[in-house]
């Protein structure tokens, strides 16, 4: 019975062809499509995808694709330990060869005409990318993102939570969400949109009275919420307690306006408030570093405008 050769043995005829080889070197580090190394090492296309297709089969490079075309880098990590000492030497005698070099500058001449690529399009796109990046993307995917900003070891109260969209957008990016409301109705809804989110904890409650543990926060969100309150001070003051010295709660709300109408068709008790009142409030409920930010008007919404405010709890 005739044994088997060795795996260097197979390996030293993958690498035996110096295109093959000076190949592999501009693989090493970039990913690079068949026409990028049919210019930078000179060979028609026919040449360049059979020794693709040699070094592929032996294991040496992978392809991904990337919309009609293919990108070729090595399999350096997944190599056995004989490959890679091999392919150590060989590139130390390649990488040192006058084709090698010329291999490099053209390389690096297609690096360049990608990001010249790019560059053109943001400049030819300028005025529609907003418009473009919408189309592509959505309008919201920013702020869905944001979440990220918060630590995952944080819990976080989603005060006065609705039907449980904020909760729903900061689950994926921190330990647990406390949500609540007074509604047993937003909760039902909240129950069904969240149901298959396991780190969120839906509690009944008023923002007056929190259900939840002293300094048990570590940041507290009050969307359009805090103008449906009758005394805004004792919830700030219950944001308060359950924030851990640190803590940060934000709040998102109108901005003063006039619509009357907001007291009996929503129940509003506050037709908005203005920087000084917020200022007041947070300042009076023991927190600092208050900031406060008239947000953008969206060109769709037909409601008064809004103010993001933040503040940090005392550490006193």
């Amino acid at each position: 019975m005739k044994a088997a050769a060795p795996a260097i043995l197979d390996h030293l005829a993958s690498l035996a062809d110096t295109t093959r080889s000076r190949i592999l070197l501009l693989l090493d580090r970039h990913e690079l499509t068949v026409s990028e190394l049919c210019g930078i090492v000179q060979l028609p296309q026919s040449t360049v995808s059979r020794h693709l297709k040699a070094l592929a089969d032996s294991g040496w490079v992978a392809a991904r694709a990337e919309g009609t075309s293919n990108l070729y880098t090595m399999t350096r990590d997944e190599l056995d330990p004989s490959a890679r000492r091999l392919w150590l030497l060989v590139r130390e005698q390649v990488g040192s060869s006058a084709a090698a070099a010329q291999d490099q500058r053209r390389l690096q001449a297609a690096l360049a005409e990608r990001r010249t690529k790019s560059q053109e399009f943001f400049s030819s796109s300028a005025g529609q990318w907003d418009r473009v990046r919408d189309d592509l993307f959505g309008d919201r995917f920013h702020l869905a993102a944001l979440g990220a900003l918060a630590e995952g070891s944080w819990t976080v109260g989603d005060l006065g939570c609705g039907t449980g969209q904020v909760s729903a957008a900061l689950a994926p990016f921190v330990a647990q969400v406390i949500a609540v409301d007074a509604s047993a109705a937003m909760l039902q809804a909240a129950k069904k949109r969240l149901q298959h989110v396991d780190n969120i904890d839906l509690r009944r409650g008023d923002l007056e009275a929190l259900p939840i543990d002293e300094a048990r926060l570590d940041a507290a969100t009050l969307m359009l919420v805090l103008h449906h309150v009758p005394e805004p001070e004792r919830a700030l003051g219950e944001v308060a307690r359950v924030l851990k010295p640190g803590g940060r709660a934000i709040i998102v709300d109108m901005l003063p306006h006039d619509r009357e109408s907001y007291r009996q068709q929503m129940g509003h008790v506050w037709l908005g408030f203005s920087d000084e009142h917020v200022r007041r409030l947070f300042q009076e409920s023991g927190f600092e570093d208050v900031r406060i930010v008239a947000l953008p008007p969206d060109a769709k919404a037909k409601g008064p405008g809004l103010f993001v405010a933040t503040a940090r709890r005392a550490l006193g």
